[in-house]
């Protein structure tokens, strides 16, 4: 679910649009996560975008109304994402390992580096002045926590809290992007989120290990 002030694309005036938003906002999220916020001008998106600055803003708003739309747009791909792959017939172990790898594939790719995650990699540093990508970011990473939770909370015992293991279930992907933008490659990634999987299948108990 989307929180309660988030930005959507704004209704365009006029003419209807020639665009898709969706693949819009795909390439202004591309020239973020490329440049950083601060760094990225109006000039960059339009350049990325094809589109002159009254269409940006007349669909969207100004920068900040982009990042934020693409903030957003991250979010609830990465939420979906996370979903239809814990929701996948198998084993706890096979679910989480599925997860981390596409994860991991991710992360190491971009053109000119490896880009990690599109979130941590500009909204950590932006959410310290800034409340509303604060907002998206929390909103994230308790949307991530419900998922793996309601996926650990099948291996457990009646009436134990799953919250604690879904917040290191969460922390693991963190640090996937982290080491990805750092330039990781995929054996040291993949040593990370093994270790994460068998820590966590054994925390679950037996069930999760078989």
């Amino acid at each position: 679910m989307v929180q309660k002030g988030s930005v959507s694309p704004a209704k365009a005036r006029g003419r209807p649009r020639s665009y898709d938003p969706e693949v819009v906002l795909d390439q202004v999220r591309d020239t973020f996560w490329k440049h950083g916020y601060s760094a990225t001008s109006l000039d960059d998106l339009c350049a990325a975008t094809g589109l002159n600055r009254p269409s940006l803003y007349g669909g969207f708003g100004d920068k900040r109304a982009l990042y934020l739309a693409a903030l957003e747009h991250s979010r609830a791909e990465m939420v979906v994402s996370l979903k239809r792959g814990l929701a996948l017939p198998g084993s706890l172990r096979d679910s989480l390992t599925l997860v981390y790898s596409a994860a991991s594939t991710i992360y190491r790719a971009g053109g000119e580096g490896q880009r990690g995650c599109f979130l941590i990699g500009t909204a950590v540093t932006e959410s310290v002045a800034d409340p509303q990508v604060r907002a998206i970011l929390d909103a994230a990473f308790g949307e991530l926590d419900a998922a793996f939770a309601e996926r650990l909370a099948a291996e457990l015992p009646p009436g134990a809290d799953p919250r604690p293991l879904a917040q290191m279930a969460t922390a693991v992907l963190h640090t996937l992007a982290v080491r990805a933008r750092a330039g990781a490659g995929e054996a040291v990634l993949r040593g990370i989120y093994e270790t994460g999987v068998e820590l966590l299948c054994s925390a679950c108990g037996p069930k999760a290990t078989p």
